[in-house]
């Protein structure tokens, strides 16, 4: 199977650098919803070099500018599913930047919490 990521059409990407780039979720939970990628494929966080990381988090920030600027977000989660068993679907390092909004969910407290059951009560 080819990387859907490897392959991304040149006009689906927002913004880039010489490590990483940065395009909306082609599946987003929220308006808004970006994925920044680095450009060499490797599959989980932990295979990133510190120089990808930080291209990542370059990206990361800028995004979340013109975000806030575009769509006035009350809030972000972000996010990086690592292997099946954590949610990972396609086998190249991604991580998600969701903005969040007042109401958009009737309770957010605990954040990513809600995405599986709580091991502990959670106040």
């Amino acid at each position: 199977m080819s990387c859907p990521f490897c392959h991304l059409a040149l006009d689906k990407i927002l913004e880039e650098n010489e490590e990483a780039f940065a395009f909306y979720d082609l599946y987003p939970v929220q308006k808004g919803h970006t994925l920044i990628v680095p450009k060499r494929h490797i599959i989980t966080y932990f295979e990133a070099t510190e120089t990808e990381i930080l291209s990542i988090h370059r990206l990361l920030t800028s995004r979340k500018k013109v975000l806030d600027k575009e769509l006035q977000p009350d809030g972000y989660n972000i996010g990086v599913n690592v292997g099946e068993a954590g949610g990972q679907t396609v086998p190249h390092l991604h991580v998600h930047l969701i903005p969040r909004y007042n109401g958009d969910i009737e309770d957010p407290r605990g954040g990513i919490r809600k995405a599986i059951p709580n091991l502990v009560s959670y106040p």
